[in-house]
């Protein structure tokens, strides 16, 4: 009983502090951590070595309190919200090994819902619990939610745990979202966002427009004019080895926010000119997946330095084997002549990193996948290998379509940059390059 009570305590006090009230008497603000670090405290104190076995045993003893018979079932995993100072917001979540135990679980919860339901006590709160408490069972999952009074509840099609939101008596807006990103991102995108629309006498809508080969400040100095504008915005931002502008307009409606982006959107297009790789697209791989779909062409990469990072970024995307053909990646030098037929001369007289060599993988890739475009990177990633004659960073990108071979080279920035960083944009080059095959333009312009 003394374990319980002093548990008990450090819960009131914690409890108390995380409602604002000063335990101490003195009416000033808490630091939550400090608080916690104290209740804890105080049970390691009170509780001696034994403390953890002990709190374990509390802890059953409690859940067992709220929830009859739960201590008897084997869980697999289990979360618990319970406020002592709040009871009209409670969650359980259990995991358990068969349906057997789910069904005991479910009644479990049940019997609590009932009991709050029926608490004649607190007739307020015993009403929420009627109307509000539910009990679900998904696969091997039980879940008890109650969430707060006149809450909106956010539905989460990739779990178990709901969402919800509410405005406080101030006028506040509070969203409540599960953490695990698979489960916030859509349940923000699907119900929060339209949750949120409700309260707005105005809609925002924005577009991206997305470069390769300029950089943030180049960009912003031919769009300075544009940035000046308040509505709709013009603003640049950086990305790994690439920049965006976005495009954001603020009307009363969707369509009119967005025909207010379209005529900036095309003035952007028109200044950036053939180094603006698309609009609102998510990454160059989807954009050139996209393309080459509709285009009907295949395409075969052989990598060294990257070491199948541009295939990695190509089969990331979905669809892509309908136009991704192979991907080799060839470090060694007898795996370049034996795999692609790089002529043995030409790595013994310009080496693994050449312009000729580059070509002569791409040529080979194409020759012996049967590819309508093939890819070659070659090049010293870091963070050593390099020499003054060919420094870390400088790679080698070529693309054949089995006839004309083009070969771009990369060179190093004059700062020191991590072997990802140079990988990385390595295959953005390379995609790049296929890009602006695909559309006519030139493959490689500086």
């Amino acid at each position: 009983m003394k374990k319980l009570c002093v548990f008990c305590m450090a819960l009131l006090m914690l409890a108390m502090t995380a409602c604002g009230k000063d335990t101490s008497g003195g009416g000033q603000s808490v630091d939550l951590r400090a608080a916690y670090e104290a209740a804890i405290a105080q049970v390691n104190e009170e509780l001696g070595d034994n403390a953890p076995a002990l709190l374990e045993e509390t802890a059953v003893e409690l859940l067992n309190g709220y929830y009859p018979g739960i201590a008897d079932i084997q869980l697999k995993q289990s979360v618990f919200f319970l406020s002592p100072t709040a009871t009209s917001c409670e969650v359980a979540m259990v995991e358990v090994a068969d349906s057997a135990d789910a069904a005991k679980v479910r009644d479990i919860f049940q019997t609590r819902v009932d009991t709050m339901a029926n608490d004649t006590m607190y007739p307020d709160e015993a009403a929420m619990w009627k109307n509000s408490a539910t009990v679900s069972v998904n696969g091997s999952y039980v879940v008890l939610e109650v969430l707060p009074e006149g809450c909106t509840a956010l539905k989460n099609d990739n779990g178990t745990a709901p969402g919800c939101a509410f405005r406080t008596d101030k006028g506040k807006i509070v969203i409540m979202l599960p953490g695990p990103p698979s489960e916030l991102t859509p349940m923000l995108h699907n119900y929060a966002v339209p949750y949120l629309e409700k309260f707005q006498s105005a809609v925002i809508a924005s577009h991206s427009v997305h470069v390769y080969g300029r950089g943030e400040a180049p960009v912003a100095q031919m769009i300075e004019d544009l940035m000046e504008q308040s509505n709709p915005t013009v603003a640049p931002y950086a990305k790994e080895g690439e920049m965006f502008v976005r495009v954001t307009a603020k009307a009363a409606t969707k369509e009119e926010a967005d025909a207010m982006c379209v005529p900036v959107v095309e003035e952007l297009k028109k200044r950036i000119g053939n180094f603006v790789y698309g609009v609102d697209v998510e990454t160059l791989e989807e954009l050139v997946v996209s393309e080459l779909k509709k285009a009907g062409k295949k395409l075969a990469t052989a990598e060294s330095c990257t070491g199948g990072m541009l295939a990695k970024r190509i089969t990331d995307i979905p669809g892509s084997s309908a136009v991704f053909e192979t991907g080799c990646v060839t470090y060694a030098n007898c795996v370049k002549e034996r795999l692609l037929g790089v002529p043995h001369e030409t790595l013994v007289t310009y080496g693994a990193v050449s312009e000729q060599t580059a070509r002569a993988m791409a040529e080979g890739i194409v020759r012996e996948s049967g590819a309508d475009i093939g890819v070659g990177i070659t090049g010293i990633a870091g963070p050593d290998g390099g020499t003054e004659e060919k420094p870390v960073g400088l790679v080698y990108i070529a693309l054949s379509d089995g006839k004309n071979t083009w070969v771009a080279k990369r060179q190093p920035m004059g700062r020191l940059k991590s072997r990802e960083w140079h990988r990385h944009c390595a295959a953005s080059k390379a995609l790049d390059m296929v890009r602006r095959y695909l559309a006519g333009l030139p493959v490689d312009e500086a």
